[in-house]
């Protein structure tokens, strides 16, 4: 059984099909594409016609960028207000009065980035399949392809502070000793060699790398369990009594690091909202690459 601090923010398959009929328990579908393009890194496409080719029984679904990003950001991810928010939540059926459980096809970035939005409004019961819908569909488990939608639901959004933050929030950490800044892209984009970068290639200066990739079974899809997570976070020289921020090219794959953390029991954990999107192209930023050193 996995040793983790916060069992409970992360659901197993079989749970989650003994509570298909729990009128207390809805379950979100958070599948989004980020598809190459040449002129802009990646184009969002949302998951919607995966979730009507099939879902999960009973499950809705939530459009990361379409529904739950600031439609006058700047950036594709950027978090809205929290009155912008607890509207589209409440909409979509997520309330204080639920279970709450986040899945996505592909990697479960896109359901850990929408469990850490809840989390950083204050929103407590939510939790991450495990495995995703690789693992449920690799089990046989049941999908359908009816639509659902939730009776609208009453969402407190109670902001929390440092669990999402600004570029200053950064620009901070990088002159803390007690702080450290984590890259969650591969170690070729953190070296400046991978040909898929945000604008300048490379890393945030002084930051460190730990891939979200490396923190889960490539086969299962699933969570390390807390003894190898804990390794992966020990060998990248991330404390577990130091405030970490993450970051990524959008905020989405820095919440697997960030959701990680939690899991083992960090308290002091961020996500830079706007990542590289923005520090790469903001020249007055420091970067730096491997062939800089």
């Amino acid at each position: 059984m996995n040793d983790y601090a916060r069992p409970e923010i992360l659901v197993e398959t079989d749970w989650l099909a003994d509570h298909l009929d729990d009128p207390k328990v809805r379950i979100f579908d958070c599948t989004t594409h980020l598809r190459p393009d040449p002129d802009k890194v990646f184009t969002v496409e949302s998951g919607l016609a995966d979730y009507q080719a099939g879902h999960i029984p009973g499950a809705g679904y939530l459009d990361l960028q379409g529904e739950l990003s600031d439609p006058a950001g700047a950036f594709r991810f950027t978090t809205p207000g929290a009155e912008a928010f607890a509207a589209a939540v409440g909409a979509k059926g997520l309330g204080d009065d639920f279970r709450i459980v986040l899945y996505s096809g592909g990697t479960m970035w896109w359901a850990t980035r929408i469990w850490w939005m809840l989390y950083a409004f204050g929103f407590e019961n939510a939790a991450v399949l495990n495995g995703g819908m690789q693992k449920w569909q690799a089990e046989g488990r049941p999908t359908n392809t009816a639509a659902c939608q939730y009776a609208a639901a009453s969402f407190t959004a109670r902001a929390q502070p440092g669990r999402i933050v600004a570029r200053d929030a950064v620009l901070d950490a990088l002159a803390d000793e007690g702080a450290v800044v984590v890259n969650a892209l591969t170690q070729a984009q953190h070296a400046g060699t991978s040909k898929t970068h945000y604008g300048r290639p490379g890393r945030i200066a002084g930051s460190v790398c730990l891939p979200g990739l490396d923190l889960v079974d490539r086969e299962s899809n699933t969570f390390l369990d807390a003894a190898a997570l804990r390794g992966k976070f020990a060998e990248a020289r991330i404390g577990m009594e130091q405030k970490v921020l993450t970051y990524c090219g959008g905020g989405i794959a820095a919440t697997a690091d960030a959701f990680a953390l939690v899991l083992l029991g960090h308290d002091d954990v961020g996500i830079y909202d706007n990542s590289l999107s923005e520090w790469a192209n903001d020249h007055s930023l420091p970067m730096e690459t491997d062939g800089d050193a």
